[in-house]
């Protein structure tokens, strides 16, 4: 199989579409839009690539306050200045005083490297416009030296957002989309084995059954994700919970559930209707196990 080929890795499966998609930004050489909601891998899936394709990974966290000039080179004039007045450093060499950003970086790379630019949304309007010429051209101008940084090779670059702002039109056109839906229960099971390869059946499915009620209550504020599922897991197995329990009692309820009308929402269903089991009538699916 070609090397440059992304399947996934051990440990975060993918599916046929968004395998799909990784590969075929790659082919065209264009930055992977990914959305979807929080905690269902879009981070992970930069990390991934970069582990299953052997190459470098740059991770470029966005702020509310990032600029676009930031990850191509910072401009030390600060350090410069100290230097001139009590360093003994040659402040006439600027180029010393020129630091490469993430983008910057992952163009100098020898290797071709996975660049993440993590969630773009957060930043300003301008900030992914700013973005287009560099990322269409692969090399940037540094005017304070005169020098030209030219990528030695195209990185995949994987670009995630919130959707907590729109994104400019011009941007959407040079990306190839892909939006992770949450997954469906036979692949979150299995997710969850590759993670916990020894975990218990039973457990599994009275969890799995949990979760999804959890999931399907109307007016939740931050609806429980694969992250936070796959730490629920671990905290059941190190609490010794007993698989009879979780559907009735839900233990570890603030591991799921973030906000505090959501904790009391669901404390209260189980209260009230005597929990899962009976508002629901579900019982353990043999397909997880």
């Amino acid at each position: 199989m070609d090397h440059n080929i992304y399947s996934g890795t051990a440990d975060y499966l993918v599916s046929d579409d968004l395998r799909n998609a990784v590969n075929i930004a790659m082919a065209l050489g264009r930055p992977l839009l990914i959305k979807g909601e929080p905690g269902t891998g879009k981070t992970m899936l930069a990390n991934s690539i970069a582990q299953a394709l052997g190459m470098p990974f740059i991770i470029w966290n966005i702020k509310s306050t990032t600029k676009a000039q930031e990850g191509l080179y910072v401009y030390d004039t600060v350090q410069r200045l100290y230097d001139s007045q009590f360093g003994e450093n040659d402040v006439s060499d600027i180029k010393r005083y020129i630091k490469l950003g993430k983008l910057g970086e992952a163009f100098s790379s020898e290797r071709q490297s996975v660049l993440l630019i993590d969630e773009v949304d957060k930043a300003d309007l301008e900030f992914p416009n700013d973005l287009l010429w560099e990322l269409d051209i692969m090399n940037f101008y540094i005017p304070e030296t005169g020098e030209t940084i030219t990528a030695r090779q195209r990185p995949v670059v994987v670009i995630t957002s919130n959707a907590e702002k729109e994104l400019p039109d011009a941007f959407l056109r040079r990306c190839i989309f892909h939006y992770i839906s949450f997954p469906d229960e036979e692949m979150l099971a299995s997710i969850v084995k590759v993670h916990f390869p020894e975990l218990e059946p039973n457990l599994l499915a009275e969890a799995m059954k949990a979760f999804y009620w959890v999931r399907s209550l109307p007016g939740l504020l931050k609806k429980p994700s694969t992250s936070e599922l796959l730490d629920w897991v671990q905290a059941l197995v190190v609490g010794g919970i007993h698989p009879e329990k979780i559907v009735s009692e839900i233990p570890f309820l603030g591991v799921i559930l973030k906000k505090n009308q959501d904790f009391d929402q669901v404390l209260k269903r189980i209260h009230s209707a005597g929990g899962v089991q009976r508002q629901t009538g579900w019982t353990a699916g043999k397909k997880y196990l």
